[in-house]
């Protein structure tokens, strides 16, 4: 299998692709949904919220805090998670850039 060649790619393509890919797992989006709706910090009970085993929980965790889109810190023994709200709106402005360009008026295909 080839390599990925990201770097034949403009920073912004790249950064299109990897918010994309942490979109493309329902858990992902419901684990963001349920960040969403608590408008707060949550600590453990994602894994009866969501209905996944805790590693897969900690495994779509970790792909939304490298990205940036949420933040955690610990408290005690448990690490509290809430949406990293500079983050989310910087992914909003690119991808609504990306999303809201209009199809040219031509006649092809």
């Amino acid at each position: 299998m080839g390599l990925a060649k990201t770097e034949m790619f403009t920073d912004e393509q790249n950064e299109i692709s990897l918010f994309a890919k942490v979109f493309g797992h329902p858990a992902r989006v419901a684990i963001l949904q349920h960040l969403f709706e608590l408008d707060s910090c949550i600590c453990g009970d994602l894994v009866n919220e969501i209905g996944l085993a805790q590693p897969t929980i900690s495994q779509h965790l970790k792909e939304l805090k490298q990205l940036g889109l949420i933040k955690g810190n610990v408290e005690g023994t448990s690490v509290c998670y809430c949406i990293d709200k500079d983050n989310w709106s910087s992914m909003k402005n690119i991808m609504i850039k990306f999303l809201d360009q209009d199809i040219p008026n031509t006649d092809c295909c």
